[in-house]
């Protein structure tokens, strides 16, 4: 069979092309004779199971945040407004990184070297946390969650394409979506261990619990980086995005310049407004608990908090399963004009109603983040590095939309989560604008791609054997 002698002749290949295992070097003008996109589904299990260890890690360290930042108001009697600075320095670290010196490891290096990289940058950063907690300082702090951010910063830009991409492309919201559950299980697990562990019984002052909790991430996040070292990863080059997209039969999507891939920047505008919205909505959930129910202890509302990250966690998995049933780009839609509704619900309320209201946004924001991110990425063709490199840039939008929302939250009380809800419209057009675009996100293989055997069509053996002869010589079809 043609498919099969193709497949044979990539598995043959590759001990030629890649060499050592530890290879930092990637030729973006070249096809790859294993790439990352084009393994079967059961073929990228190992590689996807790896990658998502790290979506659990940031995942944690984002859960910190969150706490991190409510104890931090309380030790250094900071305005709302002022405590958004471990956010901005968070967020701000994701603006630069991305589009600057990780995109250019990534473009010019490869995934592997870019997870290395990232771990070893967010390994220091966390390290960094000692010395800062020892002399009290909160520009210490800003400057070590800064150093953190940009590991996680590195990280991301490599790992959500990297989902996205190893694998069969219609798995690819399915794929991505499931890794993110795993982030949200780690932003469930730290907010919990932060009331339980970190600050049980702390005065408000005493941030001591910070430099132990953050000494065992970074041995955490070295040993990680140790085993990404060894690891055999495939890589996936520019010229290996041109076939698949090739693949799509709509020619136009591989000669279109960068510059218009109109599509890619509306999905930056929507990520920016989302992920502002989404991080000022968990950053300021112990607030608003605490202002609607002023009983309430700072611990209790924490808990609070790690219960709907759990939601929130466990909505991502539910939301895979309907993504076997229902077209991804349908349940964005609904799942993002929710959060709008449910927001602007939960402004006009108080009491343990308003915080219910609040808690079940977290539910209905679960999907948005890896759909919004896989459908601006589908069909970028050998601009897919730099369109993830804006994507992942567009996460700092959570450097804006926390001290808006503490500016209104220092006036206005629980009318603060107004401010998240603009964001929220602004994704949700466009999911409207997504649901206009089914011929490329609903696209299912119709060619010969090496590694998806079930969706084949019918290609004589001299045609075969004529594509083998160029892959040899480093050319494609397209």
């Amino acid at each position: 069979m043609a498919f099969a002698k193709l497949k044979e002749f990539h598995r043959k290949s590759n001990a030629i092309s890649t060499g050592d295992s530890r290879t930092v070097t990637v030729r973006n003008d070249q096809v790859t004779a294993r790439s990352a996109a084009q393994l079967s589904g059961r073929e990228s299990l190992p590689y996807i199971a790896l990658v998502t260890c790290l979506f659990f890690s940031w995942g944690f360290a984002y859960g910190l945040l969150d706490s991190l930042n409510s104890k931090v108001q309380e030790a250094f009697d900071l305005t709302r407004a002022q405590s958004g600075g471990l956010q901005a320095s968070y967020f701000g670290a994701y603006f630069l990184c991305p589009l600057t010196v990780s995109g250019w490891i990534l473009r010019r290096f490869g995934f592997k070297v870019t997870f290395i990289v990232g771990l070893v940058v967010y390994g220091i950063g966390a390290l960094m946390f000692w010395p800062s907690s020892v002399k009290h300082s909160f520009g210490g702090y800003c400057a070590s969650m800064f150093i953190v951010a940009s590991g996680l910063a590195t990280l991301e830009t490599a790992a959500d394409p990297y989902i996205s991409i190893c694998g069969p492309v219609k798995y690819t919201e399915i794929r991505l979506n499931f890794a993110q559950g795993f982030q949200g299980l780690g932003g469930f697990v730290a907010p919990l261990i932060a009331s339980r562990v970190i600050f049980k019984n702390s005065e408000a002052s005493e941030l001591s619990g910070v430099q132990w909790t953050y000494l065992g991430v970074a041995c955490f996040v070295f040993v990680l980086a140790v085993i990404f070292y060894f690891a055999p990863i495939p890589e996936v080059t520019d010229k290996d995005m041109e076939l698949v997209v090739a693949s799509f039969g709509i020619p136009e999507l591989n000669d279109k310049p960068f510059i218009k891939q109109y599509a890619l920047f509306y999905g930056v505008l929507a990520q920016f407004s989302y992920v502002g919205a989404q991080v000022a909505l968990a950053g300021y959930f112990v607030t608003y608990t605490k202002d609607v129910i002023p009983s309430v202890s700072s611990s209790h509302a924490t808990d609070l908090l790690a219960a709907v990250q759990a939601v929130y966690a466990t909505s991502r998995f539910i939301a895979v399963g309907l993504m076997h049933y229902i077209k991804p780009r349908y349940i964005y839609c609904a799942y993002i004009w929710a959060c709008v509704a449910f927001a602007i619900a939960a402004s006009q309320t108080t009491g343990s109603v308003g915080v219910g209201l609040y808690g079940t946004v977290f539910f209905f924001e679960s999907c948005c983040f890896a759909t919004i991110f896989t459908s601006a990425l589908k069909g970028l063709g050998r601009h897919t590095k730099w369109g993830g490199s804006m994507l992942v840039s567009a996460i700092s939008g959570g450097a804006l939309f926390p001290s808006l929302m503490g500016l209104l939250g220092d006036s206005k009380g629980n009318k603060m989560t107004l401010v998240p809800m603009c964001g929220y419209v602004i994704a949700g057009s466009h999911a409207l604008f997504n649901l206009t675009q089914g011929r490329i996100l609903d696209w299912e293989p119709r060619i010969p791609v090496p590694g998806e055997e079930g969706n084949v069509m019918s290609l004589d053996e001299e045609k075969a054997e004529e594509f083998m002869d160029e892959m040899r010589a480093g050319k494609t079809t397209l």
